[in-house]
């Protein structure tokens, strides 16, 4: 697969780099270095990269936005059982809240 092949692929996938990289489980250096021609992907990995074609952009494992962090721990199963915790023992509440005073709330960071 040639540098170019290689940036239409991406641009097929709605990817960058380091999306592609991790889907891949490769270091993002080493698909870098495929799109720069320094070197070239293996077989094996043509073989998964067409196969991610197939499955389209939904296939590529996305690096997580940092406005989409609050959403992801929602949705997290131990964050879950944390919360419930919280809402039934209110020492821990308590515990928690003394804590929480030496960090930022981060309605109040610009």
């Amino acid at each position: 697969m040639s540098p170019e092949e290689l940036k239409a692929l991406r641009a097929e996938l709605r990817c960058t780099a380091k999306e592609l990289a991790r889907t891949l489980g490769l270091e993002q250096a080493t698909l870098l270095a495929w799109e720069k021609g320094e070197l070239f992907p293996t077989k094996a990995v043509i073989v998964q990269m067409n196969a991610l074609r197939a499955k389209g952009p939904a296939a590529i494992v996305r690096v997580a936005k940092k406005k989409d962090e609050p959403l992801r721990v929602l949705a997290d199963a131990d964050f879950q059982g944390l919360l419930r915790k919280l809402l039934a023992h209110k020492g821990l509440r308590d515990a928690a809240a003394k804590l929480a005073e030496g960090y930022e709330d981060p309605l109040d960071v610009p």
